[in-house]
């Protein structure tokens, strides 16, 4: 009778605090799903059970490797930088610079010849402006907005930085090199050769220690040993003529998503095993991938039809294809520091897209120079940067 009661009690005891959170949780209503009207998520500190590239800053999040990015969250090295749009014209050889809250231009900085990209520095106090056929990099001051003198850097279309700080990581796609280069003085650590034409974007492991290449002219894809700087494996994507081109880690580091603007749709590759990817149809001309500052979606803009797709990563599908009045060619950018706007560079219309990330309603058009390429938005939340338009840990 004793155990009887007892245990009666332990279960009444139980019944009344799980009530009583119930009541508490339940008291409000119901918020709307959309990004903006949700608290941020607050990562969870957690210690670091990944085995990371030596020198790399531990793995915050092992189930979520964009939880600095949050809303808010600004390095003490970028807090204090004015909010812009930095838009490489690559037909103009400027840079045009906008203020986001007013959408209006304020500066426009004449560059090398054909800027590709605007890619913040992996210890975030530049942006370097890869100017392609200019053979050089153009610093910007991000605090003042200045240009400075002009790097020499050979074939410099697209710009990466290794998860240690260590060394910058040239996408010479016309020389087919991987240069790494020192990431504060740009001189040449080390050359590395390709077989496939056209290395332009890439995103790295969990863990840092290989980051995956898309080769965009030849449709290969590469896996490079960020350490020993070099390639390890290669594979042709399953498909004729294909074109790959963005490439973004998922937030639980399973699985790499190349886009490719041929196949009209974005690859799905386990970059551990390397083995053959499988294309998931998003729209025509599929381009740049962006995450949503709550990890929950990536962005995909489909530059052929001038439309965004957007993937659900818990769901793994596509959920919503936002249209854009008009049409237009959505291209390369990156998502607002707060979470509410994905900014798109219009790559054939001398254009740049605002976009509400909650509606999907399109806020500004802004007229710039021409060919709007590899656009980044800055300051973004994050504790360092792996380069591109801005891909934070």
């Amino acid at each position: 009778m004793r155990t009887t009661h007892a245990a009666r009690l332990l279960a009444a005891g139980a019944a009344l605090t799980a009530l009583t959170l119930l009541s508490a949780c339940g008291g409000g209503h119901h918020e709307d799903e959309a990004l903006a009207s949700r608290a941020p998520v607050q990562p969870k500190v957690k210690q670091a059970l990944v085995s990371v590239l030596p020198g790399m800053p531990p793995v915050e999040d092992p189930t979520d490797i964009y939880s600095a990015d949050r809303p808010g969250r600004l390095s003490p090295t970028v807090r204090d930088f004015p909010s812009r749009v930095y838009v490489p014209n690559t037909n103009s050889n400027t840079v045009t610079v906008i203020d986001p809250a007013t959408y209006r231009i304020l500066e426009t900085i004449p560059v090398g010849r054909q800027p590709q990209h605007v890619v913040p520095s992996w210890d975030l106090k530049t942006l370097w402006v890869n100017n392609d056929l200019g053979n050089s990099l153009t610093p910007i001051d991000p605090r003042t907005g200045k240009a400075g003198k002009p790097v020499d850097v050979h074939d410099p279309y697209n710009l990466y930085f290794t998860p240690d700080g260590k060394y910058a990581v040239v996408m010479a796609s016309m020389d087919r090199q991987l240069v790494f280069r020192d990431a504060h003085t740009m001189k040449v650590v080390k050359s590395v050769p390709v077989s496939c034409y056209g290395v332009n974007h890439a995103d790295f492991s969990v863990d840092g220690r290989y980051f995956i290449v898309s080769c965009e002219f030849s449709g290969e894809l590469l896996k490079v040993d960020t350490a020993r700087m070099e390639v390890v494996a290669q594979e042709k994507l399953p498909l004729h003529g294909a074109m790959p081109q963005d490439v973004k880690l998922s937030p639980d580091g399973k699985r790499f998503y190349i886009a490719d603007m041929v196949a009209d749709g974005v690859w799905v590759l386990d970059g551990d095993r390397f083995t053959r990817p499988e294309l998931l149809a998003t729209g025509k001309g599929a381009h740049g991938l962006y995450i949503s500052r709550d990890s929950r979606e990536m962005y995909i803009s489909n530059r052929g039809e001038g439309t965004i797709s957007i993937f659900d990563f818990a769901a793994g599908r596509l959920t919503k294809k936002w249209h854009l009045p008009g049409g237009g060619s959505p291209d390369m950018g990156g998502v607002s520091s707060d979470g509410k706007v994905l900014w798109l560079s219009g790559r054939y219309n001398a254009e740049v897209y605002a976009i509400d990330t909650r509606t999907g309603a399109q806020l500004a058009r802004i007229k710039v120079g021409s060919g709007p390429h590899g656009l980044a938005v800055y300051p973004q939340p994050g504790r360092y940067s792996l380069g591109h338009t801005g891909i934070f840990r």
